[in-house]
C-alpha cells in the first residue's frame, strides 16, 4: 500500500511539473497538484490509523 501512494504521488508530481513547464497545460499542474496533496493526506491518514 505504501509502494503505492508513493508511485501516485511521484506521478502527480510529474504531471504537476509538466503543466507548469509547458504554459498550455496549466490546467494539467493544477490537477497534478490537487491529486497530489488528496494522495498525501489519504497516505498520511492511512498510515496513523495503522499506528494507533
Amino acid at each position: 500500500m505504501v509502494t503505492l501512494i508513493i508511485v501516485l504521488l511521484v506521478v502527480w508530481a510529474v504531471l504537476a511539473i509538466l503543466g507548469f513547464a509547458i504554459k498550455g497545460l496549466l490546467w494539467l499542474a493544477i490537477i497534478g497538484l490537487i491529486l497530489f496533496v488528496i494522495t498525501a493526506i489519504i497516505g498520511w491518514l492511512r498510515r496513523s490509523g495503522s499506528k494507533g
